[in-house]
């Protein structure tokens, strides 16, 4: 008799854990820095993430009438800039954790956006299929247990036409710059945690979760194989965080 294996593991940055264990672990790490996951994001990056959103948008060139879905959106910072640029446009943002979609609920109640906020798991979306014209997901799809079916899913909801588009850290091309990075990353980025947000541990997991995720090529390979066409990546920043765009056939 054959037999049988155990629980299938994956990485929790540098730790293996079971798969069934991750998402748990994950949506323990934004409940506890969703009051501060802006401010943190700004003091991360020295204020670049603004820019490389930016950058997502001048790419993925927003039309009047369209509805995005944004994936891991957190605090929407993606849909805002999207209805910004939309007259007339709709946007859900879907996150895994109730308390970053607070935060973000409470933005868009200040600044009087429509927005729908859904709790939802990106390998599992609660919506029909084809019923989007553009999905992003912003520093999200590495902390997903399986990038494929969260890929996959994406492929799914999207309309025959419709736009993927995933900005995510990557891999420096340059072996000095990447090693100076590491630097930072390791050494300032956890110890900042721990003084703006009060969370050492959480902010160690996100900078060694960004260390375990595909390089562009490998990345971008994996959207094509979820069926995407016309797959494109553009570096940003020297290739510390970069954009891949593809579409849904």
């Amino acid at each position: 008799m054959a037999e049988q294996s155990g629980p299938r593991r994956t990485h929790f940055g540098a730790r293996e854990v079971d798969e069934d264990a991750k998402a748990r672990l994950v949506h323990g790490v934004f409940t506890s820095v969703a009051s501060k996951y802006d401010v943190m994001n700004d003091a991360m990056s020295l204020g670049i993430h603004r820019a490389w959103k930016d950058a997502m948008m001048d790419w993925l060139a927003p039309r009047p009438g369209q509805r995005l879905l944004d994936v891991a959106g957190g605090t929407g910072d993606i849909a805002f800039r999207f209805l910004a640029r939309a007259p007339g446009a709709s946007a859900v943002v879907c996150d895994l954790t109730e308390g970053m979609l607070v935060a973000g609920r409470q933005r868009a109640e200040a600044e009087g956006a429509a927005i729908d906020w859904v709790v939802g798991d990106a390998m599992a979306l609660p919506f029909e299929d084809a019923s989007f014209d553009a999905y992003t997901i912003s520093f999200g799809i590495r902390n997903v247990t399986r990038i494929n079916d969260a890929l996959r899913e994406a492929y799914r909801v999207l309309r025959p036409g419709g736009r993927l588009m995933v900005l995510e850290f990557s891999q420096l091309p340059n072996p000095l710059l990447q090693r100076l990075y590491d630097l930072y990353s390791f050494n300032v980025i956890p110890p900042m945690g721990e003084m703006l947000a009060g969370d050492r541990d959480s902010y160690q997991y996100l900078v060694e979760s960004i260390r375990r995720f595909p390089d562009q090529d490998r990345f971008a390979a994996m959207i094509a194989d979820a069926g995407f066409g016309q797959v494109r990546y553009r570096n940003l920043s020297f290739g510390i965080a970069a954009l891949h765009s593809g579409w849904r056939l």
